[in-house]
């Protein structure tokens, strides 16, 4: 299986890596060219994918977001406007075209 930075890549996108969702906040931070984030909803730090999500919701509202998960579906309400959510496993199509629609 590729790993999702490989996925994003290879469809064309770049890709910032983060280990946990403080991570990822201090890049959001720190980098003006951010249009999509995506999110495991089970990830480590101290924060869950889904509430990572919101934070960015709230903070980023222009930012999209992609919610995935293995284990789990998000309620309707826990995926923010323009955002969308992929079952694991997906295959590389599904994702790139989900980016290339968000991007649209």
């Amino acid at each position: 299986m590729m790993m999702t930075v490989d996925v994003v890549e290879d469809g064309g996108f770049e890709a910032l890596e983060a280990s946990n969702a403080d991570d990822a906040i201090l890049l959001l931070e720190n980098t003006d060219d951010i249009v999509i984030v995506l999110t495991d909803i089970d990830m480590p730090g101290s924060m869950d994918g889904l509430v990572f999500a919101a934070a960015v919701r709230d903070r980023w509202p222009p930012i999209k977001v992609v919610i995935v998960s293995g284990k789990r579906q998000p309620s309707a309400d826990q995926i923010p406007a323009g955002g969308v959510f992929i079952a694991k496993p997906y295959d590389a199509r599904t994702m790139t075209e989900a980016l290339t629609r968000m991007v649209a």
